[in-house]
C-alpha cells in the first residue's frame, strides 16, 4: 500500500468513470462500427475506382467464414482498399477527404484514414513496400460511428478528386 500512497497510482475518480462509461457503452459503439464498415466495404467493392476490397464481412473474403464463426459476422470496424492510380491517388484520396481524418491510429468513435505509402511507410521504396505487405494503392479506414450517408459521401468526393 505504501507505494500506492507515495506515488499516487490510482486512478482519478472522472477517469474511472470515464474508463467505465467507455467499456458500458462498447458494445453498442462496436456494433455501429462494424455495420457502417459492413457498408462502406460494399460501397468500394462497386466503385470504378477501386481495385479491391479486403474486408471479412464480404462474402469472398478468405476470412468471412472465420468473422461469421467468431463474431457472429460482424468483421470489424476496419477495412482496406486499393485505389485505381496506386500512390499519387492514394496521396490524393487521402487530401481530398473533409470529414474523415487522416490518422493512423485505429478504434476511434471518428472515421480515421491513412494512406502507407505516402505517410508511415514513404521511407521505403516499392521492393520494400512489397515485402512489408503494403501496396502501394492501399488505404485503410477505421470507419467510424458516424451517419454512414456523412461517411460514403466523404469517400464519395476524395474518390471523385482522384
Amino acid at each position: 500500500m505504501a507505494p500506492l500512497r507515495n506515488t499516487g497510482a490510482a486512478l482519478s475518480p472522472h477517469s474511472a468513470f470515464l474508463i467505465l462509461q467507455g467499456l458500458e457503452t462498447l458494445g453498442l459503439r462496436m456494433d455501429r462500427h462494424c455495420e457502417n464498415a459492413q457498408k462502406v466495404a460494399e460501397y468500394l467493392q462497386g466503385h470504378a475506382k477501386v481495385r479491391w476490397v479486403s474486408y471479412g464481412g464480404l462474402p469472398d473474403s478468405p476470412y468471412h467464414a472465420l468473422a461469421r464463426k467468431i463474431t457472429r459476422g460482424k468483421a470489424s470496424g476496419i477495412l482496406s482498399f486499393g485505389i485505381e492510380g496506386g500512390k499519387d491517388a492514394g496521396a490524393r484520396f487521402i487530401d481530398a477527404l473533409q470529414m474523415i481524418l487522416r490518422l493512423v491510429n485505429i478504434g476511434d468513435a471518428k472515421s480515421l484514414a491513412c494512406h502507407p505509402a505516402s505517410t508511415t511507410h514513404r521511407q521505403l521504396n516499392t521492393e520494400e513496400l512489397a515485402r512489408a505487405g503494403v501496396s502501394e494503392d492501399l488505404v485503410r479506414i477505421s470507419v467510424g460511428i458516424e451517419h454512414i450517408d456523412d461517411i460514403i459521401a466523404d469517400i464519395e468526393q476524395a474518390l471523385a478528386a482522384v
